[in-house]
């Protein structure tokens, strides 16, 4: 049996780290850090004025993305020298998409006899074989949704005590004690 090669061996692990990427909800970061889509990112409109959002991926709940959002926004007012921040507008994103895949168990690229040999059904017909079903050879798919969430905010940040009486007004180092160490971070 011949070894695998080093080319092999470098796509088999890039592949491996690209699943476990994957498999975990997107943590809290900056936007791009290790190659990940998901995570937090600011722009500065005034010196006092940012537009804020958090992207995550499939495996990241609504919840998780607003906490985020709100988690970096208290931290950016901190951060900046300030006391509180307030929304001025907020809004949460969902992307949905169905993905189709072919059932391993009825594919028959993806049987138990390998890629070209199984058991099949067809029938002869005007000079050719054709599989038994009447679409052609259409594998059994599963389908499912996913979804993607995005929450972006544009914040206004003050010093002092936040104004009374305003819901949309949250107290920066409150936010942080309260859901900071709710949100997850990013594994070594």
């Amino acid at each position: 049996m011949k070894a695998p090669s080093l080319k092999t061996l470098a796509m088999t692990a890039v592949a491996g780290l690209t699943l476990a990427a994957c498999a975990t909800a997107t943590p809290y970061q900056p936007a791009g850090y290790n190659g990940q889509r998901g995570g937090y990112a600011e722009q500065r409109l005034e010196s006092d004025r940012y537009r804020v959002t958090f992207a995550g991926n499939s495996l990241t709940s609504r919840e998780q993305v607003e906490m985020s959002l709100l988690l970096r926004s208290a931290e950016l007012t901190v951060e900046s020298g300030y006391d509180w921040f307030a929304t001025v507008n907020r809004a949460t994103d969902r992307d949905t998409r169905f993905v189709g895949s072919p059932d391993p168990f009825y594919s028959r690229y993806n049987s138990f006899y390998g890629p070209y040999w199984g058991p099949s059904w067809r029938y002869y017909s005007r000079g050719f074989w054709s599989p038994w079903d009447r679409w052609g050879g259409i594998d059994d798919f599963d389908v499912r949704q996913v979804d993607r969430y995005e929450a972006n905010a544009e914040i206004i940040m003050g010093r002092g005590p936040k104004p009374a009486g305003d819901p949309n007004a949250f107290d920066a180092r409150e936010v942080i004690q309260n859901i900071g160490s709710r949100v997850p971070r990013p594994t070594s």
